[in-house]
């Protein structure tokens, strides 16, 4: 876990994106990244690696 999330993304193969003790996504980095989910809960609009 971390709160870093362009450098955890950097290192992993599969990440998972937790809401409320539940997993709302999940892929690879690239699918994280262009996640409409991910990009309305956790990362924002403008994400960018």
């Amino acid at each position: 876990t971390d709160h870093n999330v362009r450098e955890t993304l950097k290192i992993c193969d599969i990440g998972y994106l937790l809401s409320d003790g539940k997993i709302i996504e999940k892929g690879t980095p690239d699918e994280i990244a262009n996640s409409a989910i991910a990009r309305e809960k956790y990362l924002g609009e403008g994400f960018k690696f």
